[in-house]
C-alpha cells in the first residue's frame, strides 16, 4: 500500500474518531492524563498530518475544509447537553490541523526528492 493510501485511511478514520468523541455526552468520553488543550492539539495534528500525506498538493483545500470542520464541531457541541463550544478549542484545533497538513505534505515532498 502506498503512503498516500495509508494516509487516506488514517485521515478518515481519525476524523471519524474525532467526530464521535466530540459529539458524545461528556461521560462517554475517555479520560486521559494529558491536559485538555494538549489532547486537542495532538489528535488534530495527527489528523492534519495524515491528510497532508494523503492529499499532498491540495493543502489549501484541505486546510479550508479542516477549518470549516473545526468550526462545525464547535457549533455541533453547543447543541449537546453537557458539552461546551469554546473559541479557544476552535483555535487550537484549527491551528493544529493546519500545521499537521503542512507537515504531512512537506514530509511527502521531502521523501519524493530523496527517492
Amino acid at each position: 500500500m502506498s503512503p498516500q493510501k495509508i494516509g487516506r485511511v488514517v485521515a478518515w478514520v481519525t476524523l471519524a474518531v474525532i467526530l464521535v468523541l466530540s459529539l458524545v455526552p461528556p461521560g462517554a468520553r475517555p479520560i486521559t492524563p494529558f491536559p485538555h488543550k494538549l489532547e486537542h492539539a495532538g489528535i488534530f495534528l495527527l489528523n492534519g498530518a495524515a491528510f497532508g500525506i494523503a492529499y499532498c498538493g491540495y493543502e489549501w483545500l484541505s486546510s479550508f475544509g479542516a477549518v470549516v470542520f473545526c468550526a462545525g464541531l464547535e457549533v455541533a457541541q453547543s447543541m449537546i447537553p453537557g458539552r461546551h463550544a469554546r473559541l479557544s478549542d476552535f483555535f487550537v484545533d484549527a491551528i493544529a490541523i493546519c500545521v499537521g497538513i503542512l507537515a504531512g505534505s512537506i514530509l511527502v515532498r521531502t521523501t519524493r526528492r530523496h527517492t
